[in-house]
């Protein structure tokens, strides 16, 4: 295995823990979650695993300042600039939305983290705005490290590739769990953890099922963006691993809303966790890949003696949002 450089903040390994509450409302199967809340970097969240190599990479390149883009309530901005302020990097965001006349939840912690901070009205102008962004701060004698999307390149699926490292470690350490887990479930969109999960199943023979919840991808987009990225991550760890479409298991029924679009399914989901183990999910991706699971179990698509795995990816400051606080109860 090929040494890859790696800077180690993350509260790691995150605890895995029984929902019994939860599994009787269901009526089973089995539910655990394993809780990637609990990272520890500016109220944790899955992205912490992705800036530890993200980071490293960045200090190997000599950088002065992380850019990066994402939706005005971005978890995964908020734990970039997090990670800038924690290692003396400057940091700007290129946010997609209106900005708020009162910040609150994600983007008040922003700022709270010295962010600078650009608004693009239109999704579709996002890349572009991002673009010159960078070119502008290389031309003012700047060394920006461009932060990808949600943290998905092959450097950031290195975090879930260990992480999957880290499961397999506990797996062999808790009671009840000899046997192994059936099913990984998680919420899927730019698709560095879904394919830092995909090489880390190889990598590491994780025998169960992982399954991703679309988001905001159609799955057939899913399979092929996936598929490529493990690909090319796999060249920085091990000899190249050739995915195909194939080795991604993703499921899009539960993301035709939209993006960020709060509904019932989101709504019951956070509800169910909240008032049967008082665990706190988040209304894009958490809640929307707790939905889907919840939906499955009810449809009977898993065995009653099959156990589940709810990898909690973080993101609870969004429930502070005014777009989504106003519609949870």
């Amino acid at each position: 295995m090929k040494a890859i450089a790696r800077l180690n903040f993350a509260h790691l390994p995150t605890p895995i823990e029984e929902l019994p509450r939860l599994t009787a409302a269901l009526g089973g199967p089995r539910i655990l979650v394993k809780r990637d809340d609990q990272t520890g970097l500016a109220f944790g969240g899955n992205k912490t695993r992705k800036l530890e190599f993200l980071v490293a990479e960045a200090q190997e390149q000599r950088a002065d300042m992380l850019i990066s883009a994402g939706a005005i309530q971005s978890n995964h901005c908020r734990q970039t600039v997090a990670a800038a302020a924690r290692f003396g990097f400057d940091c700007t965001l290129v946010l997609t939305g209106e900005r708020p006349s009162q910040p609150s939840a994600n983007f008040l912690l922003d700022q709270l983290f010295g962010a600078e901070i650009i608004t693009v009205a239109d999704r579709k102008d996002r890349d572009r705005i991002l673009q010159e962004t960078f070119d502008n701060a290389v031309a003012a004698g700047r060394k920006p490290y461009l932060v990808p999307y949600g943290g998905s390149s092959p450097t950031g699926a290195m975090g879930y590739t260990f992480a999957m490292e880290e499961l397999m470690m506990q797996l062999k350490n808790l009671r009840g769990l000899e046997h192994g887990i059936d099913w990984i479930i998680f919420g899927t969109s730019s698709g560095g953890t879904h394919a830092g999960f995909v090489l880390g199943q190889r990598v590491f023979g994780f025998k169960g099922k992982i399954l991703g919840i679309s988001i905001d991808e159609p799955e057939a987009e899913l399979k092929v963006h996936v598929s490529a990225l493990a690909t090319q991550a796999s060249e920085k760890l091990v000899e190249r691993i050739e995915f195909t479409g194939d080795d991604v298991l993703a499921n899009e029924n539960y993301c035709q809303a939209g993006y960020g679009v709060f509904g019932e399914g989101e709504r019951e989901a956070i509800k169910l966790f909240a008032s049967n183990e008082g665990l706190l999910l988040d209304p894009v991706y958490t809640g929307r890949a707790a939905a889907g699971m919840i939906d499955l179990i009810r449809r009977g698509y898993f065995k009653k003696d099959e156990t589940i795995l709810f990898w909690h990816t973080g993101g609870q400051p969004a429930l502070f949002a005014d777009k989504y606080s106003q519609d949870l109860i």
